[in-house]
């Protein structure tokens, strides 16, 4: 007579957005683990087509309100290389600048808000400031750090309104810095404590084997642009991923999956720093080897240590890019309508983010198609879960289910803006 096992989370906080486990254990053994995404679909997608061609910067913006930079990025790129149009030097420097700011906001919320309560045995954030009032208020000083570049440079922290296809709607005089400059500096005090402080966790052993993808830049940590690279020397341009990676169904989710030549990968900040380890700033190189990384990073459980170092990095860059700034002469190169199809990439926080956009010699969207490092992710992350749940079949649900939300979270993944994710089913037979 065979044993199952059927486990259920209503709902896992700390993840940006809505979903749920299924796991199926028959005699001891995993049957299945299904990340279902069940929020509705939200036709982006569809939206766009039949809009002006300079309109998908504001609109995809409005995907997400974690990585808002990432999407207005990735449709610049994909519209700007299709209409032939080049940035000026130094608005190309404000729009890394402004990308900058996202990933200090975002890397920060994820380390102190909805990573770090996990090591220390909290529940939330909340709960972990009663007893370590300083750590988080760190935490919350290096992501108001993130806020103020792009409320500078965005006019808001939450979906900005300020970047146009060629550049932006208006640009900030030099002194404008001084205020931003002042919590950047402190900011990267923090950083580097908390890739210190980090560091002296503990952190299960486990390494993962996936391919890892990201976007790589001669000369720089690719962030807001560059070509695709992955760890078994695979190169190609943004035109070029649709040949390699490819999109599917699966009926338990809403989100798509995607695989890169037939095979689940990984993209993010282990693949980033993996990737393009050698392309850090001194400093931060220096911080990843004083705290233990090295060149590699393949434990999802340390990828609090490689966002960690990524701050150090964004911030210094972002004072880079600050102390070499002049006003541009022009807010925004001209972006005349071509018909075509364009292709952008960026790097969000949470890993490569791919648009395309078919236009008309009218300037019309005929169709467009967006993938997120999440559902890109997506098929990594359930085979993980279903290692952890393998691993763990010896806990009770309310254990089981714990190991599975941390499993998910070490991944950030970027289901949609609400505040609940998981349901985990268990069937055990």
């Amino acid at each position: 007579m065979s044993h199952r096992r059927e486990l259920k989370v209503g709902s896992l906080a700390r993840v940006e957005g809505e979903g749920a486990l299924r796991v199926v254990v028959t005699d001891g053994h995993v049957e299945s683990a299904e990340l279902s995404i069940y929020e509705p679909p939200r036709f982006f997608e569809a939206f766009l087509r039949g809009r002006a061609y300079t309109e998908p910067p504001d609109i995809t913006s409005r995907v997400c309100g974690i990585c808002p930079v990432a999407y207005q990025t990735s449709a610049c790129n994909a519209l700007e290389q299709l209409c032939g149009a080049e940035l000026d030097r130094p608005l190309a420097d404000l729009r890394r600048l402004m990308y900058c700011g996202e990933w200090i906001s975002s890397h920060s919320l994820h380390i102190y808000l909805l990573h770090i309560p996990d090591f220390l045995g909290y529940p939330d954030a909340i709960a972990l400031a009663a007893d370590h009032r300083a750590l988080v208020e760190q935490g919350l000083a290096m992501k108001k750090a993130g806020n103020a570049l792009l409320e500078l440079l965005g006019g808001r922290a939450i979906h900005p309104v300020n970047i146009r296809l060629g550049g932006f709607y208006s640009v900030p005089e030099p002194a404008d810095f001084a205020p931003v400059t002042e919590l950047l500096c402190r900011a990267r005090d923090y950083a580097v404590d908390t890739a210190r402080w980090a560091a002296r966790l503990e952190f299960p052993e486990q390494e993962l084997e996936y391919e890892l993808l990201a976007a790589t830049e001669p000369g720089r940590y690719a962030i807001d642009n560059g070509d695709v690279h992955t760890s078994t020397g695979l190169r190609f341009a943004a035109a070029d991923l649709p040949a390699h990676v490819r999109e599917h169904q699966v009926a338990h989710s809403t989100a798509l999956h995607a695989m890169l030549d037939g095979e689940r990968y990984l993209t993010g900040p282990l693949a980033r720093y993996t990737l393009n380890y050698h392309q850090l700033s001194p400093i931060a190189r220096q911080v990843a080897v004083e705290i233990g990384l090295g060149a590699e990073c393949r434990n999802p459980f340390r990828s609090i240590l490689v966002r960690a170092v990524e701050v150090v990095y964004a911030i210094e860059e972002a004072l880079t890019l600050i102390a070499e700034y002049e006003r541009p002469s022009r807010t925004a190169v001209p972006v005349e309508p071509r018909a075509g199809t364009g292709h952008g990439v960026s790097e969000a926080p949470r890993g490569l983010l791919y648009h395309r956009y078919d236009i008309d010699d009218q300037g019309i969207v005929r169709s467009a198609t967006i993938i997120p490092p999440t559902s890109q992710n997506q098929a990594a992350m359930e085979d993980d879960l279903r290692r952890a749940v393998s691993e763990n079949l010896d806990l009770d649900d309310a254990a089981l289910a714990a190991v599975c939300e941390r499993t998910i979270r070490n991944y950030d993944p970027c289901i949609s803006c609400s505040a609940h994710f998981l349901d985990i089913d268990v069937v055990r037979r």
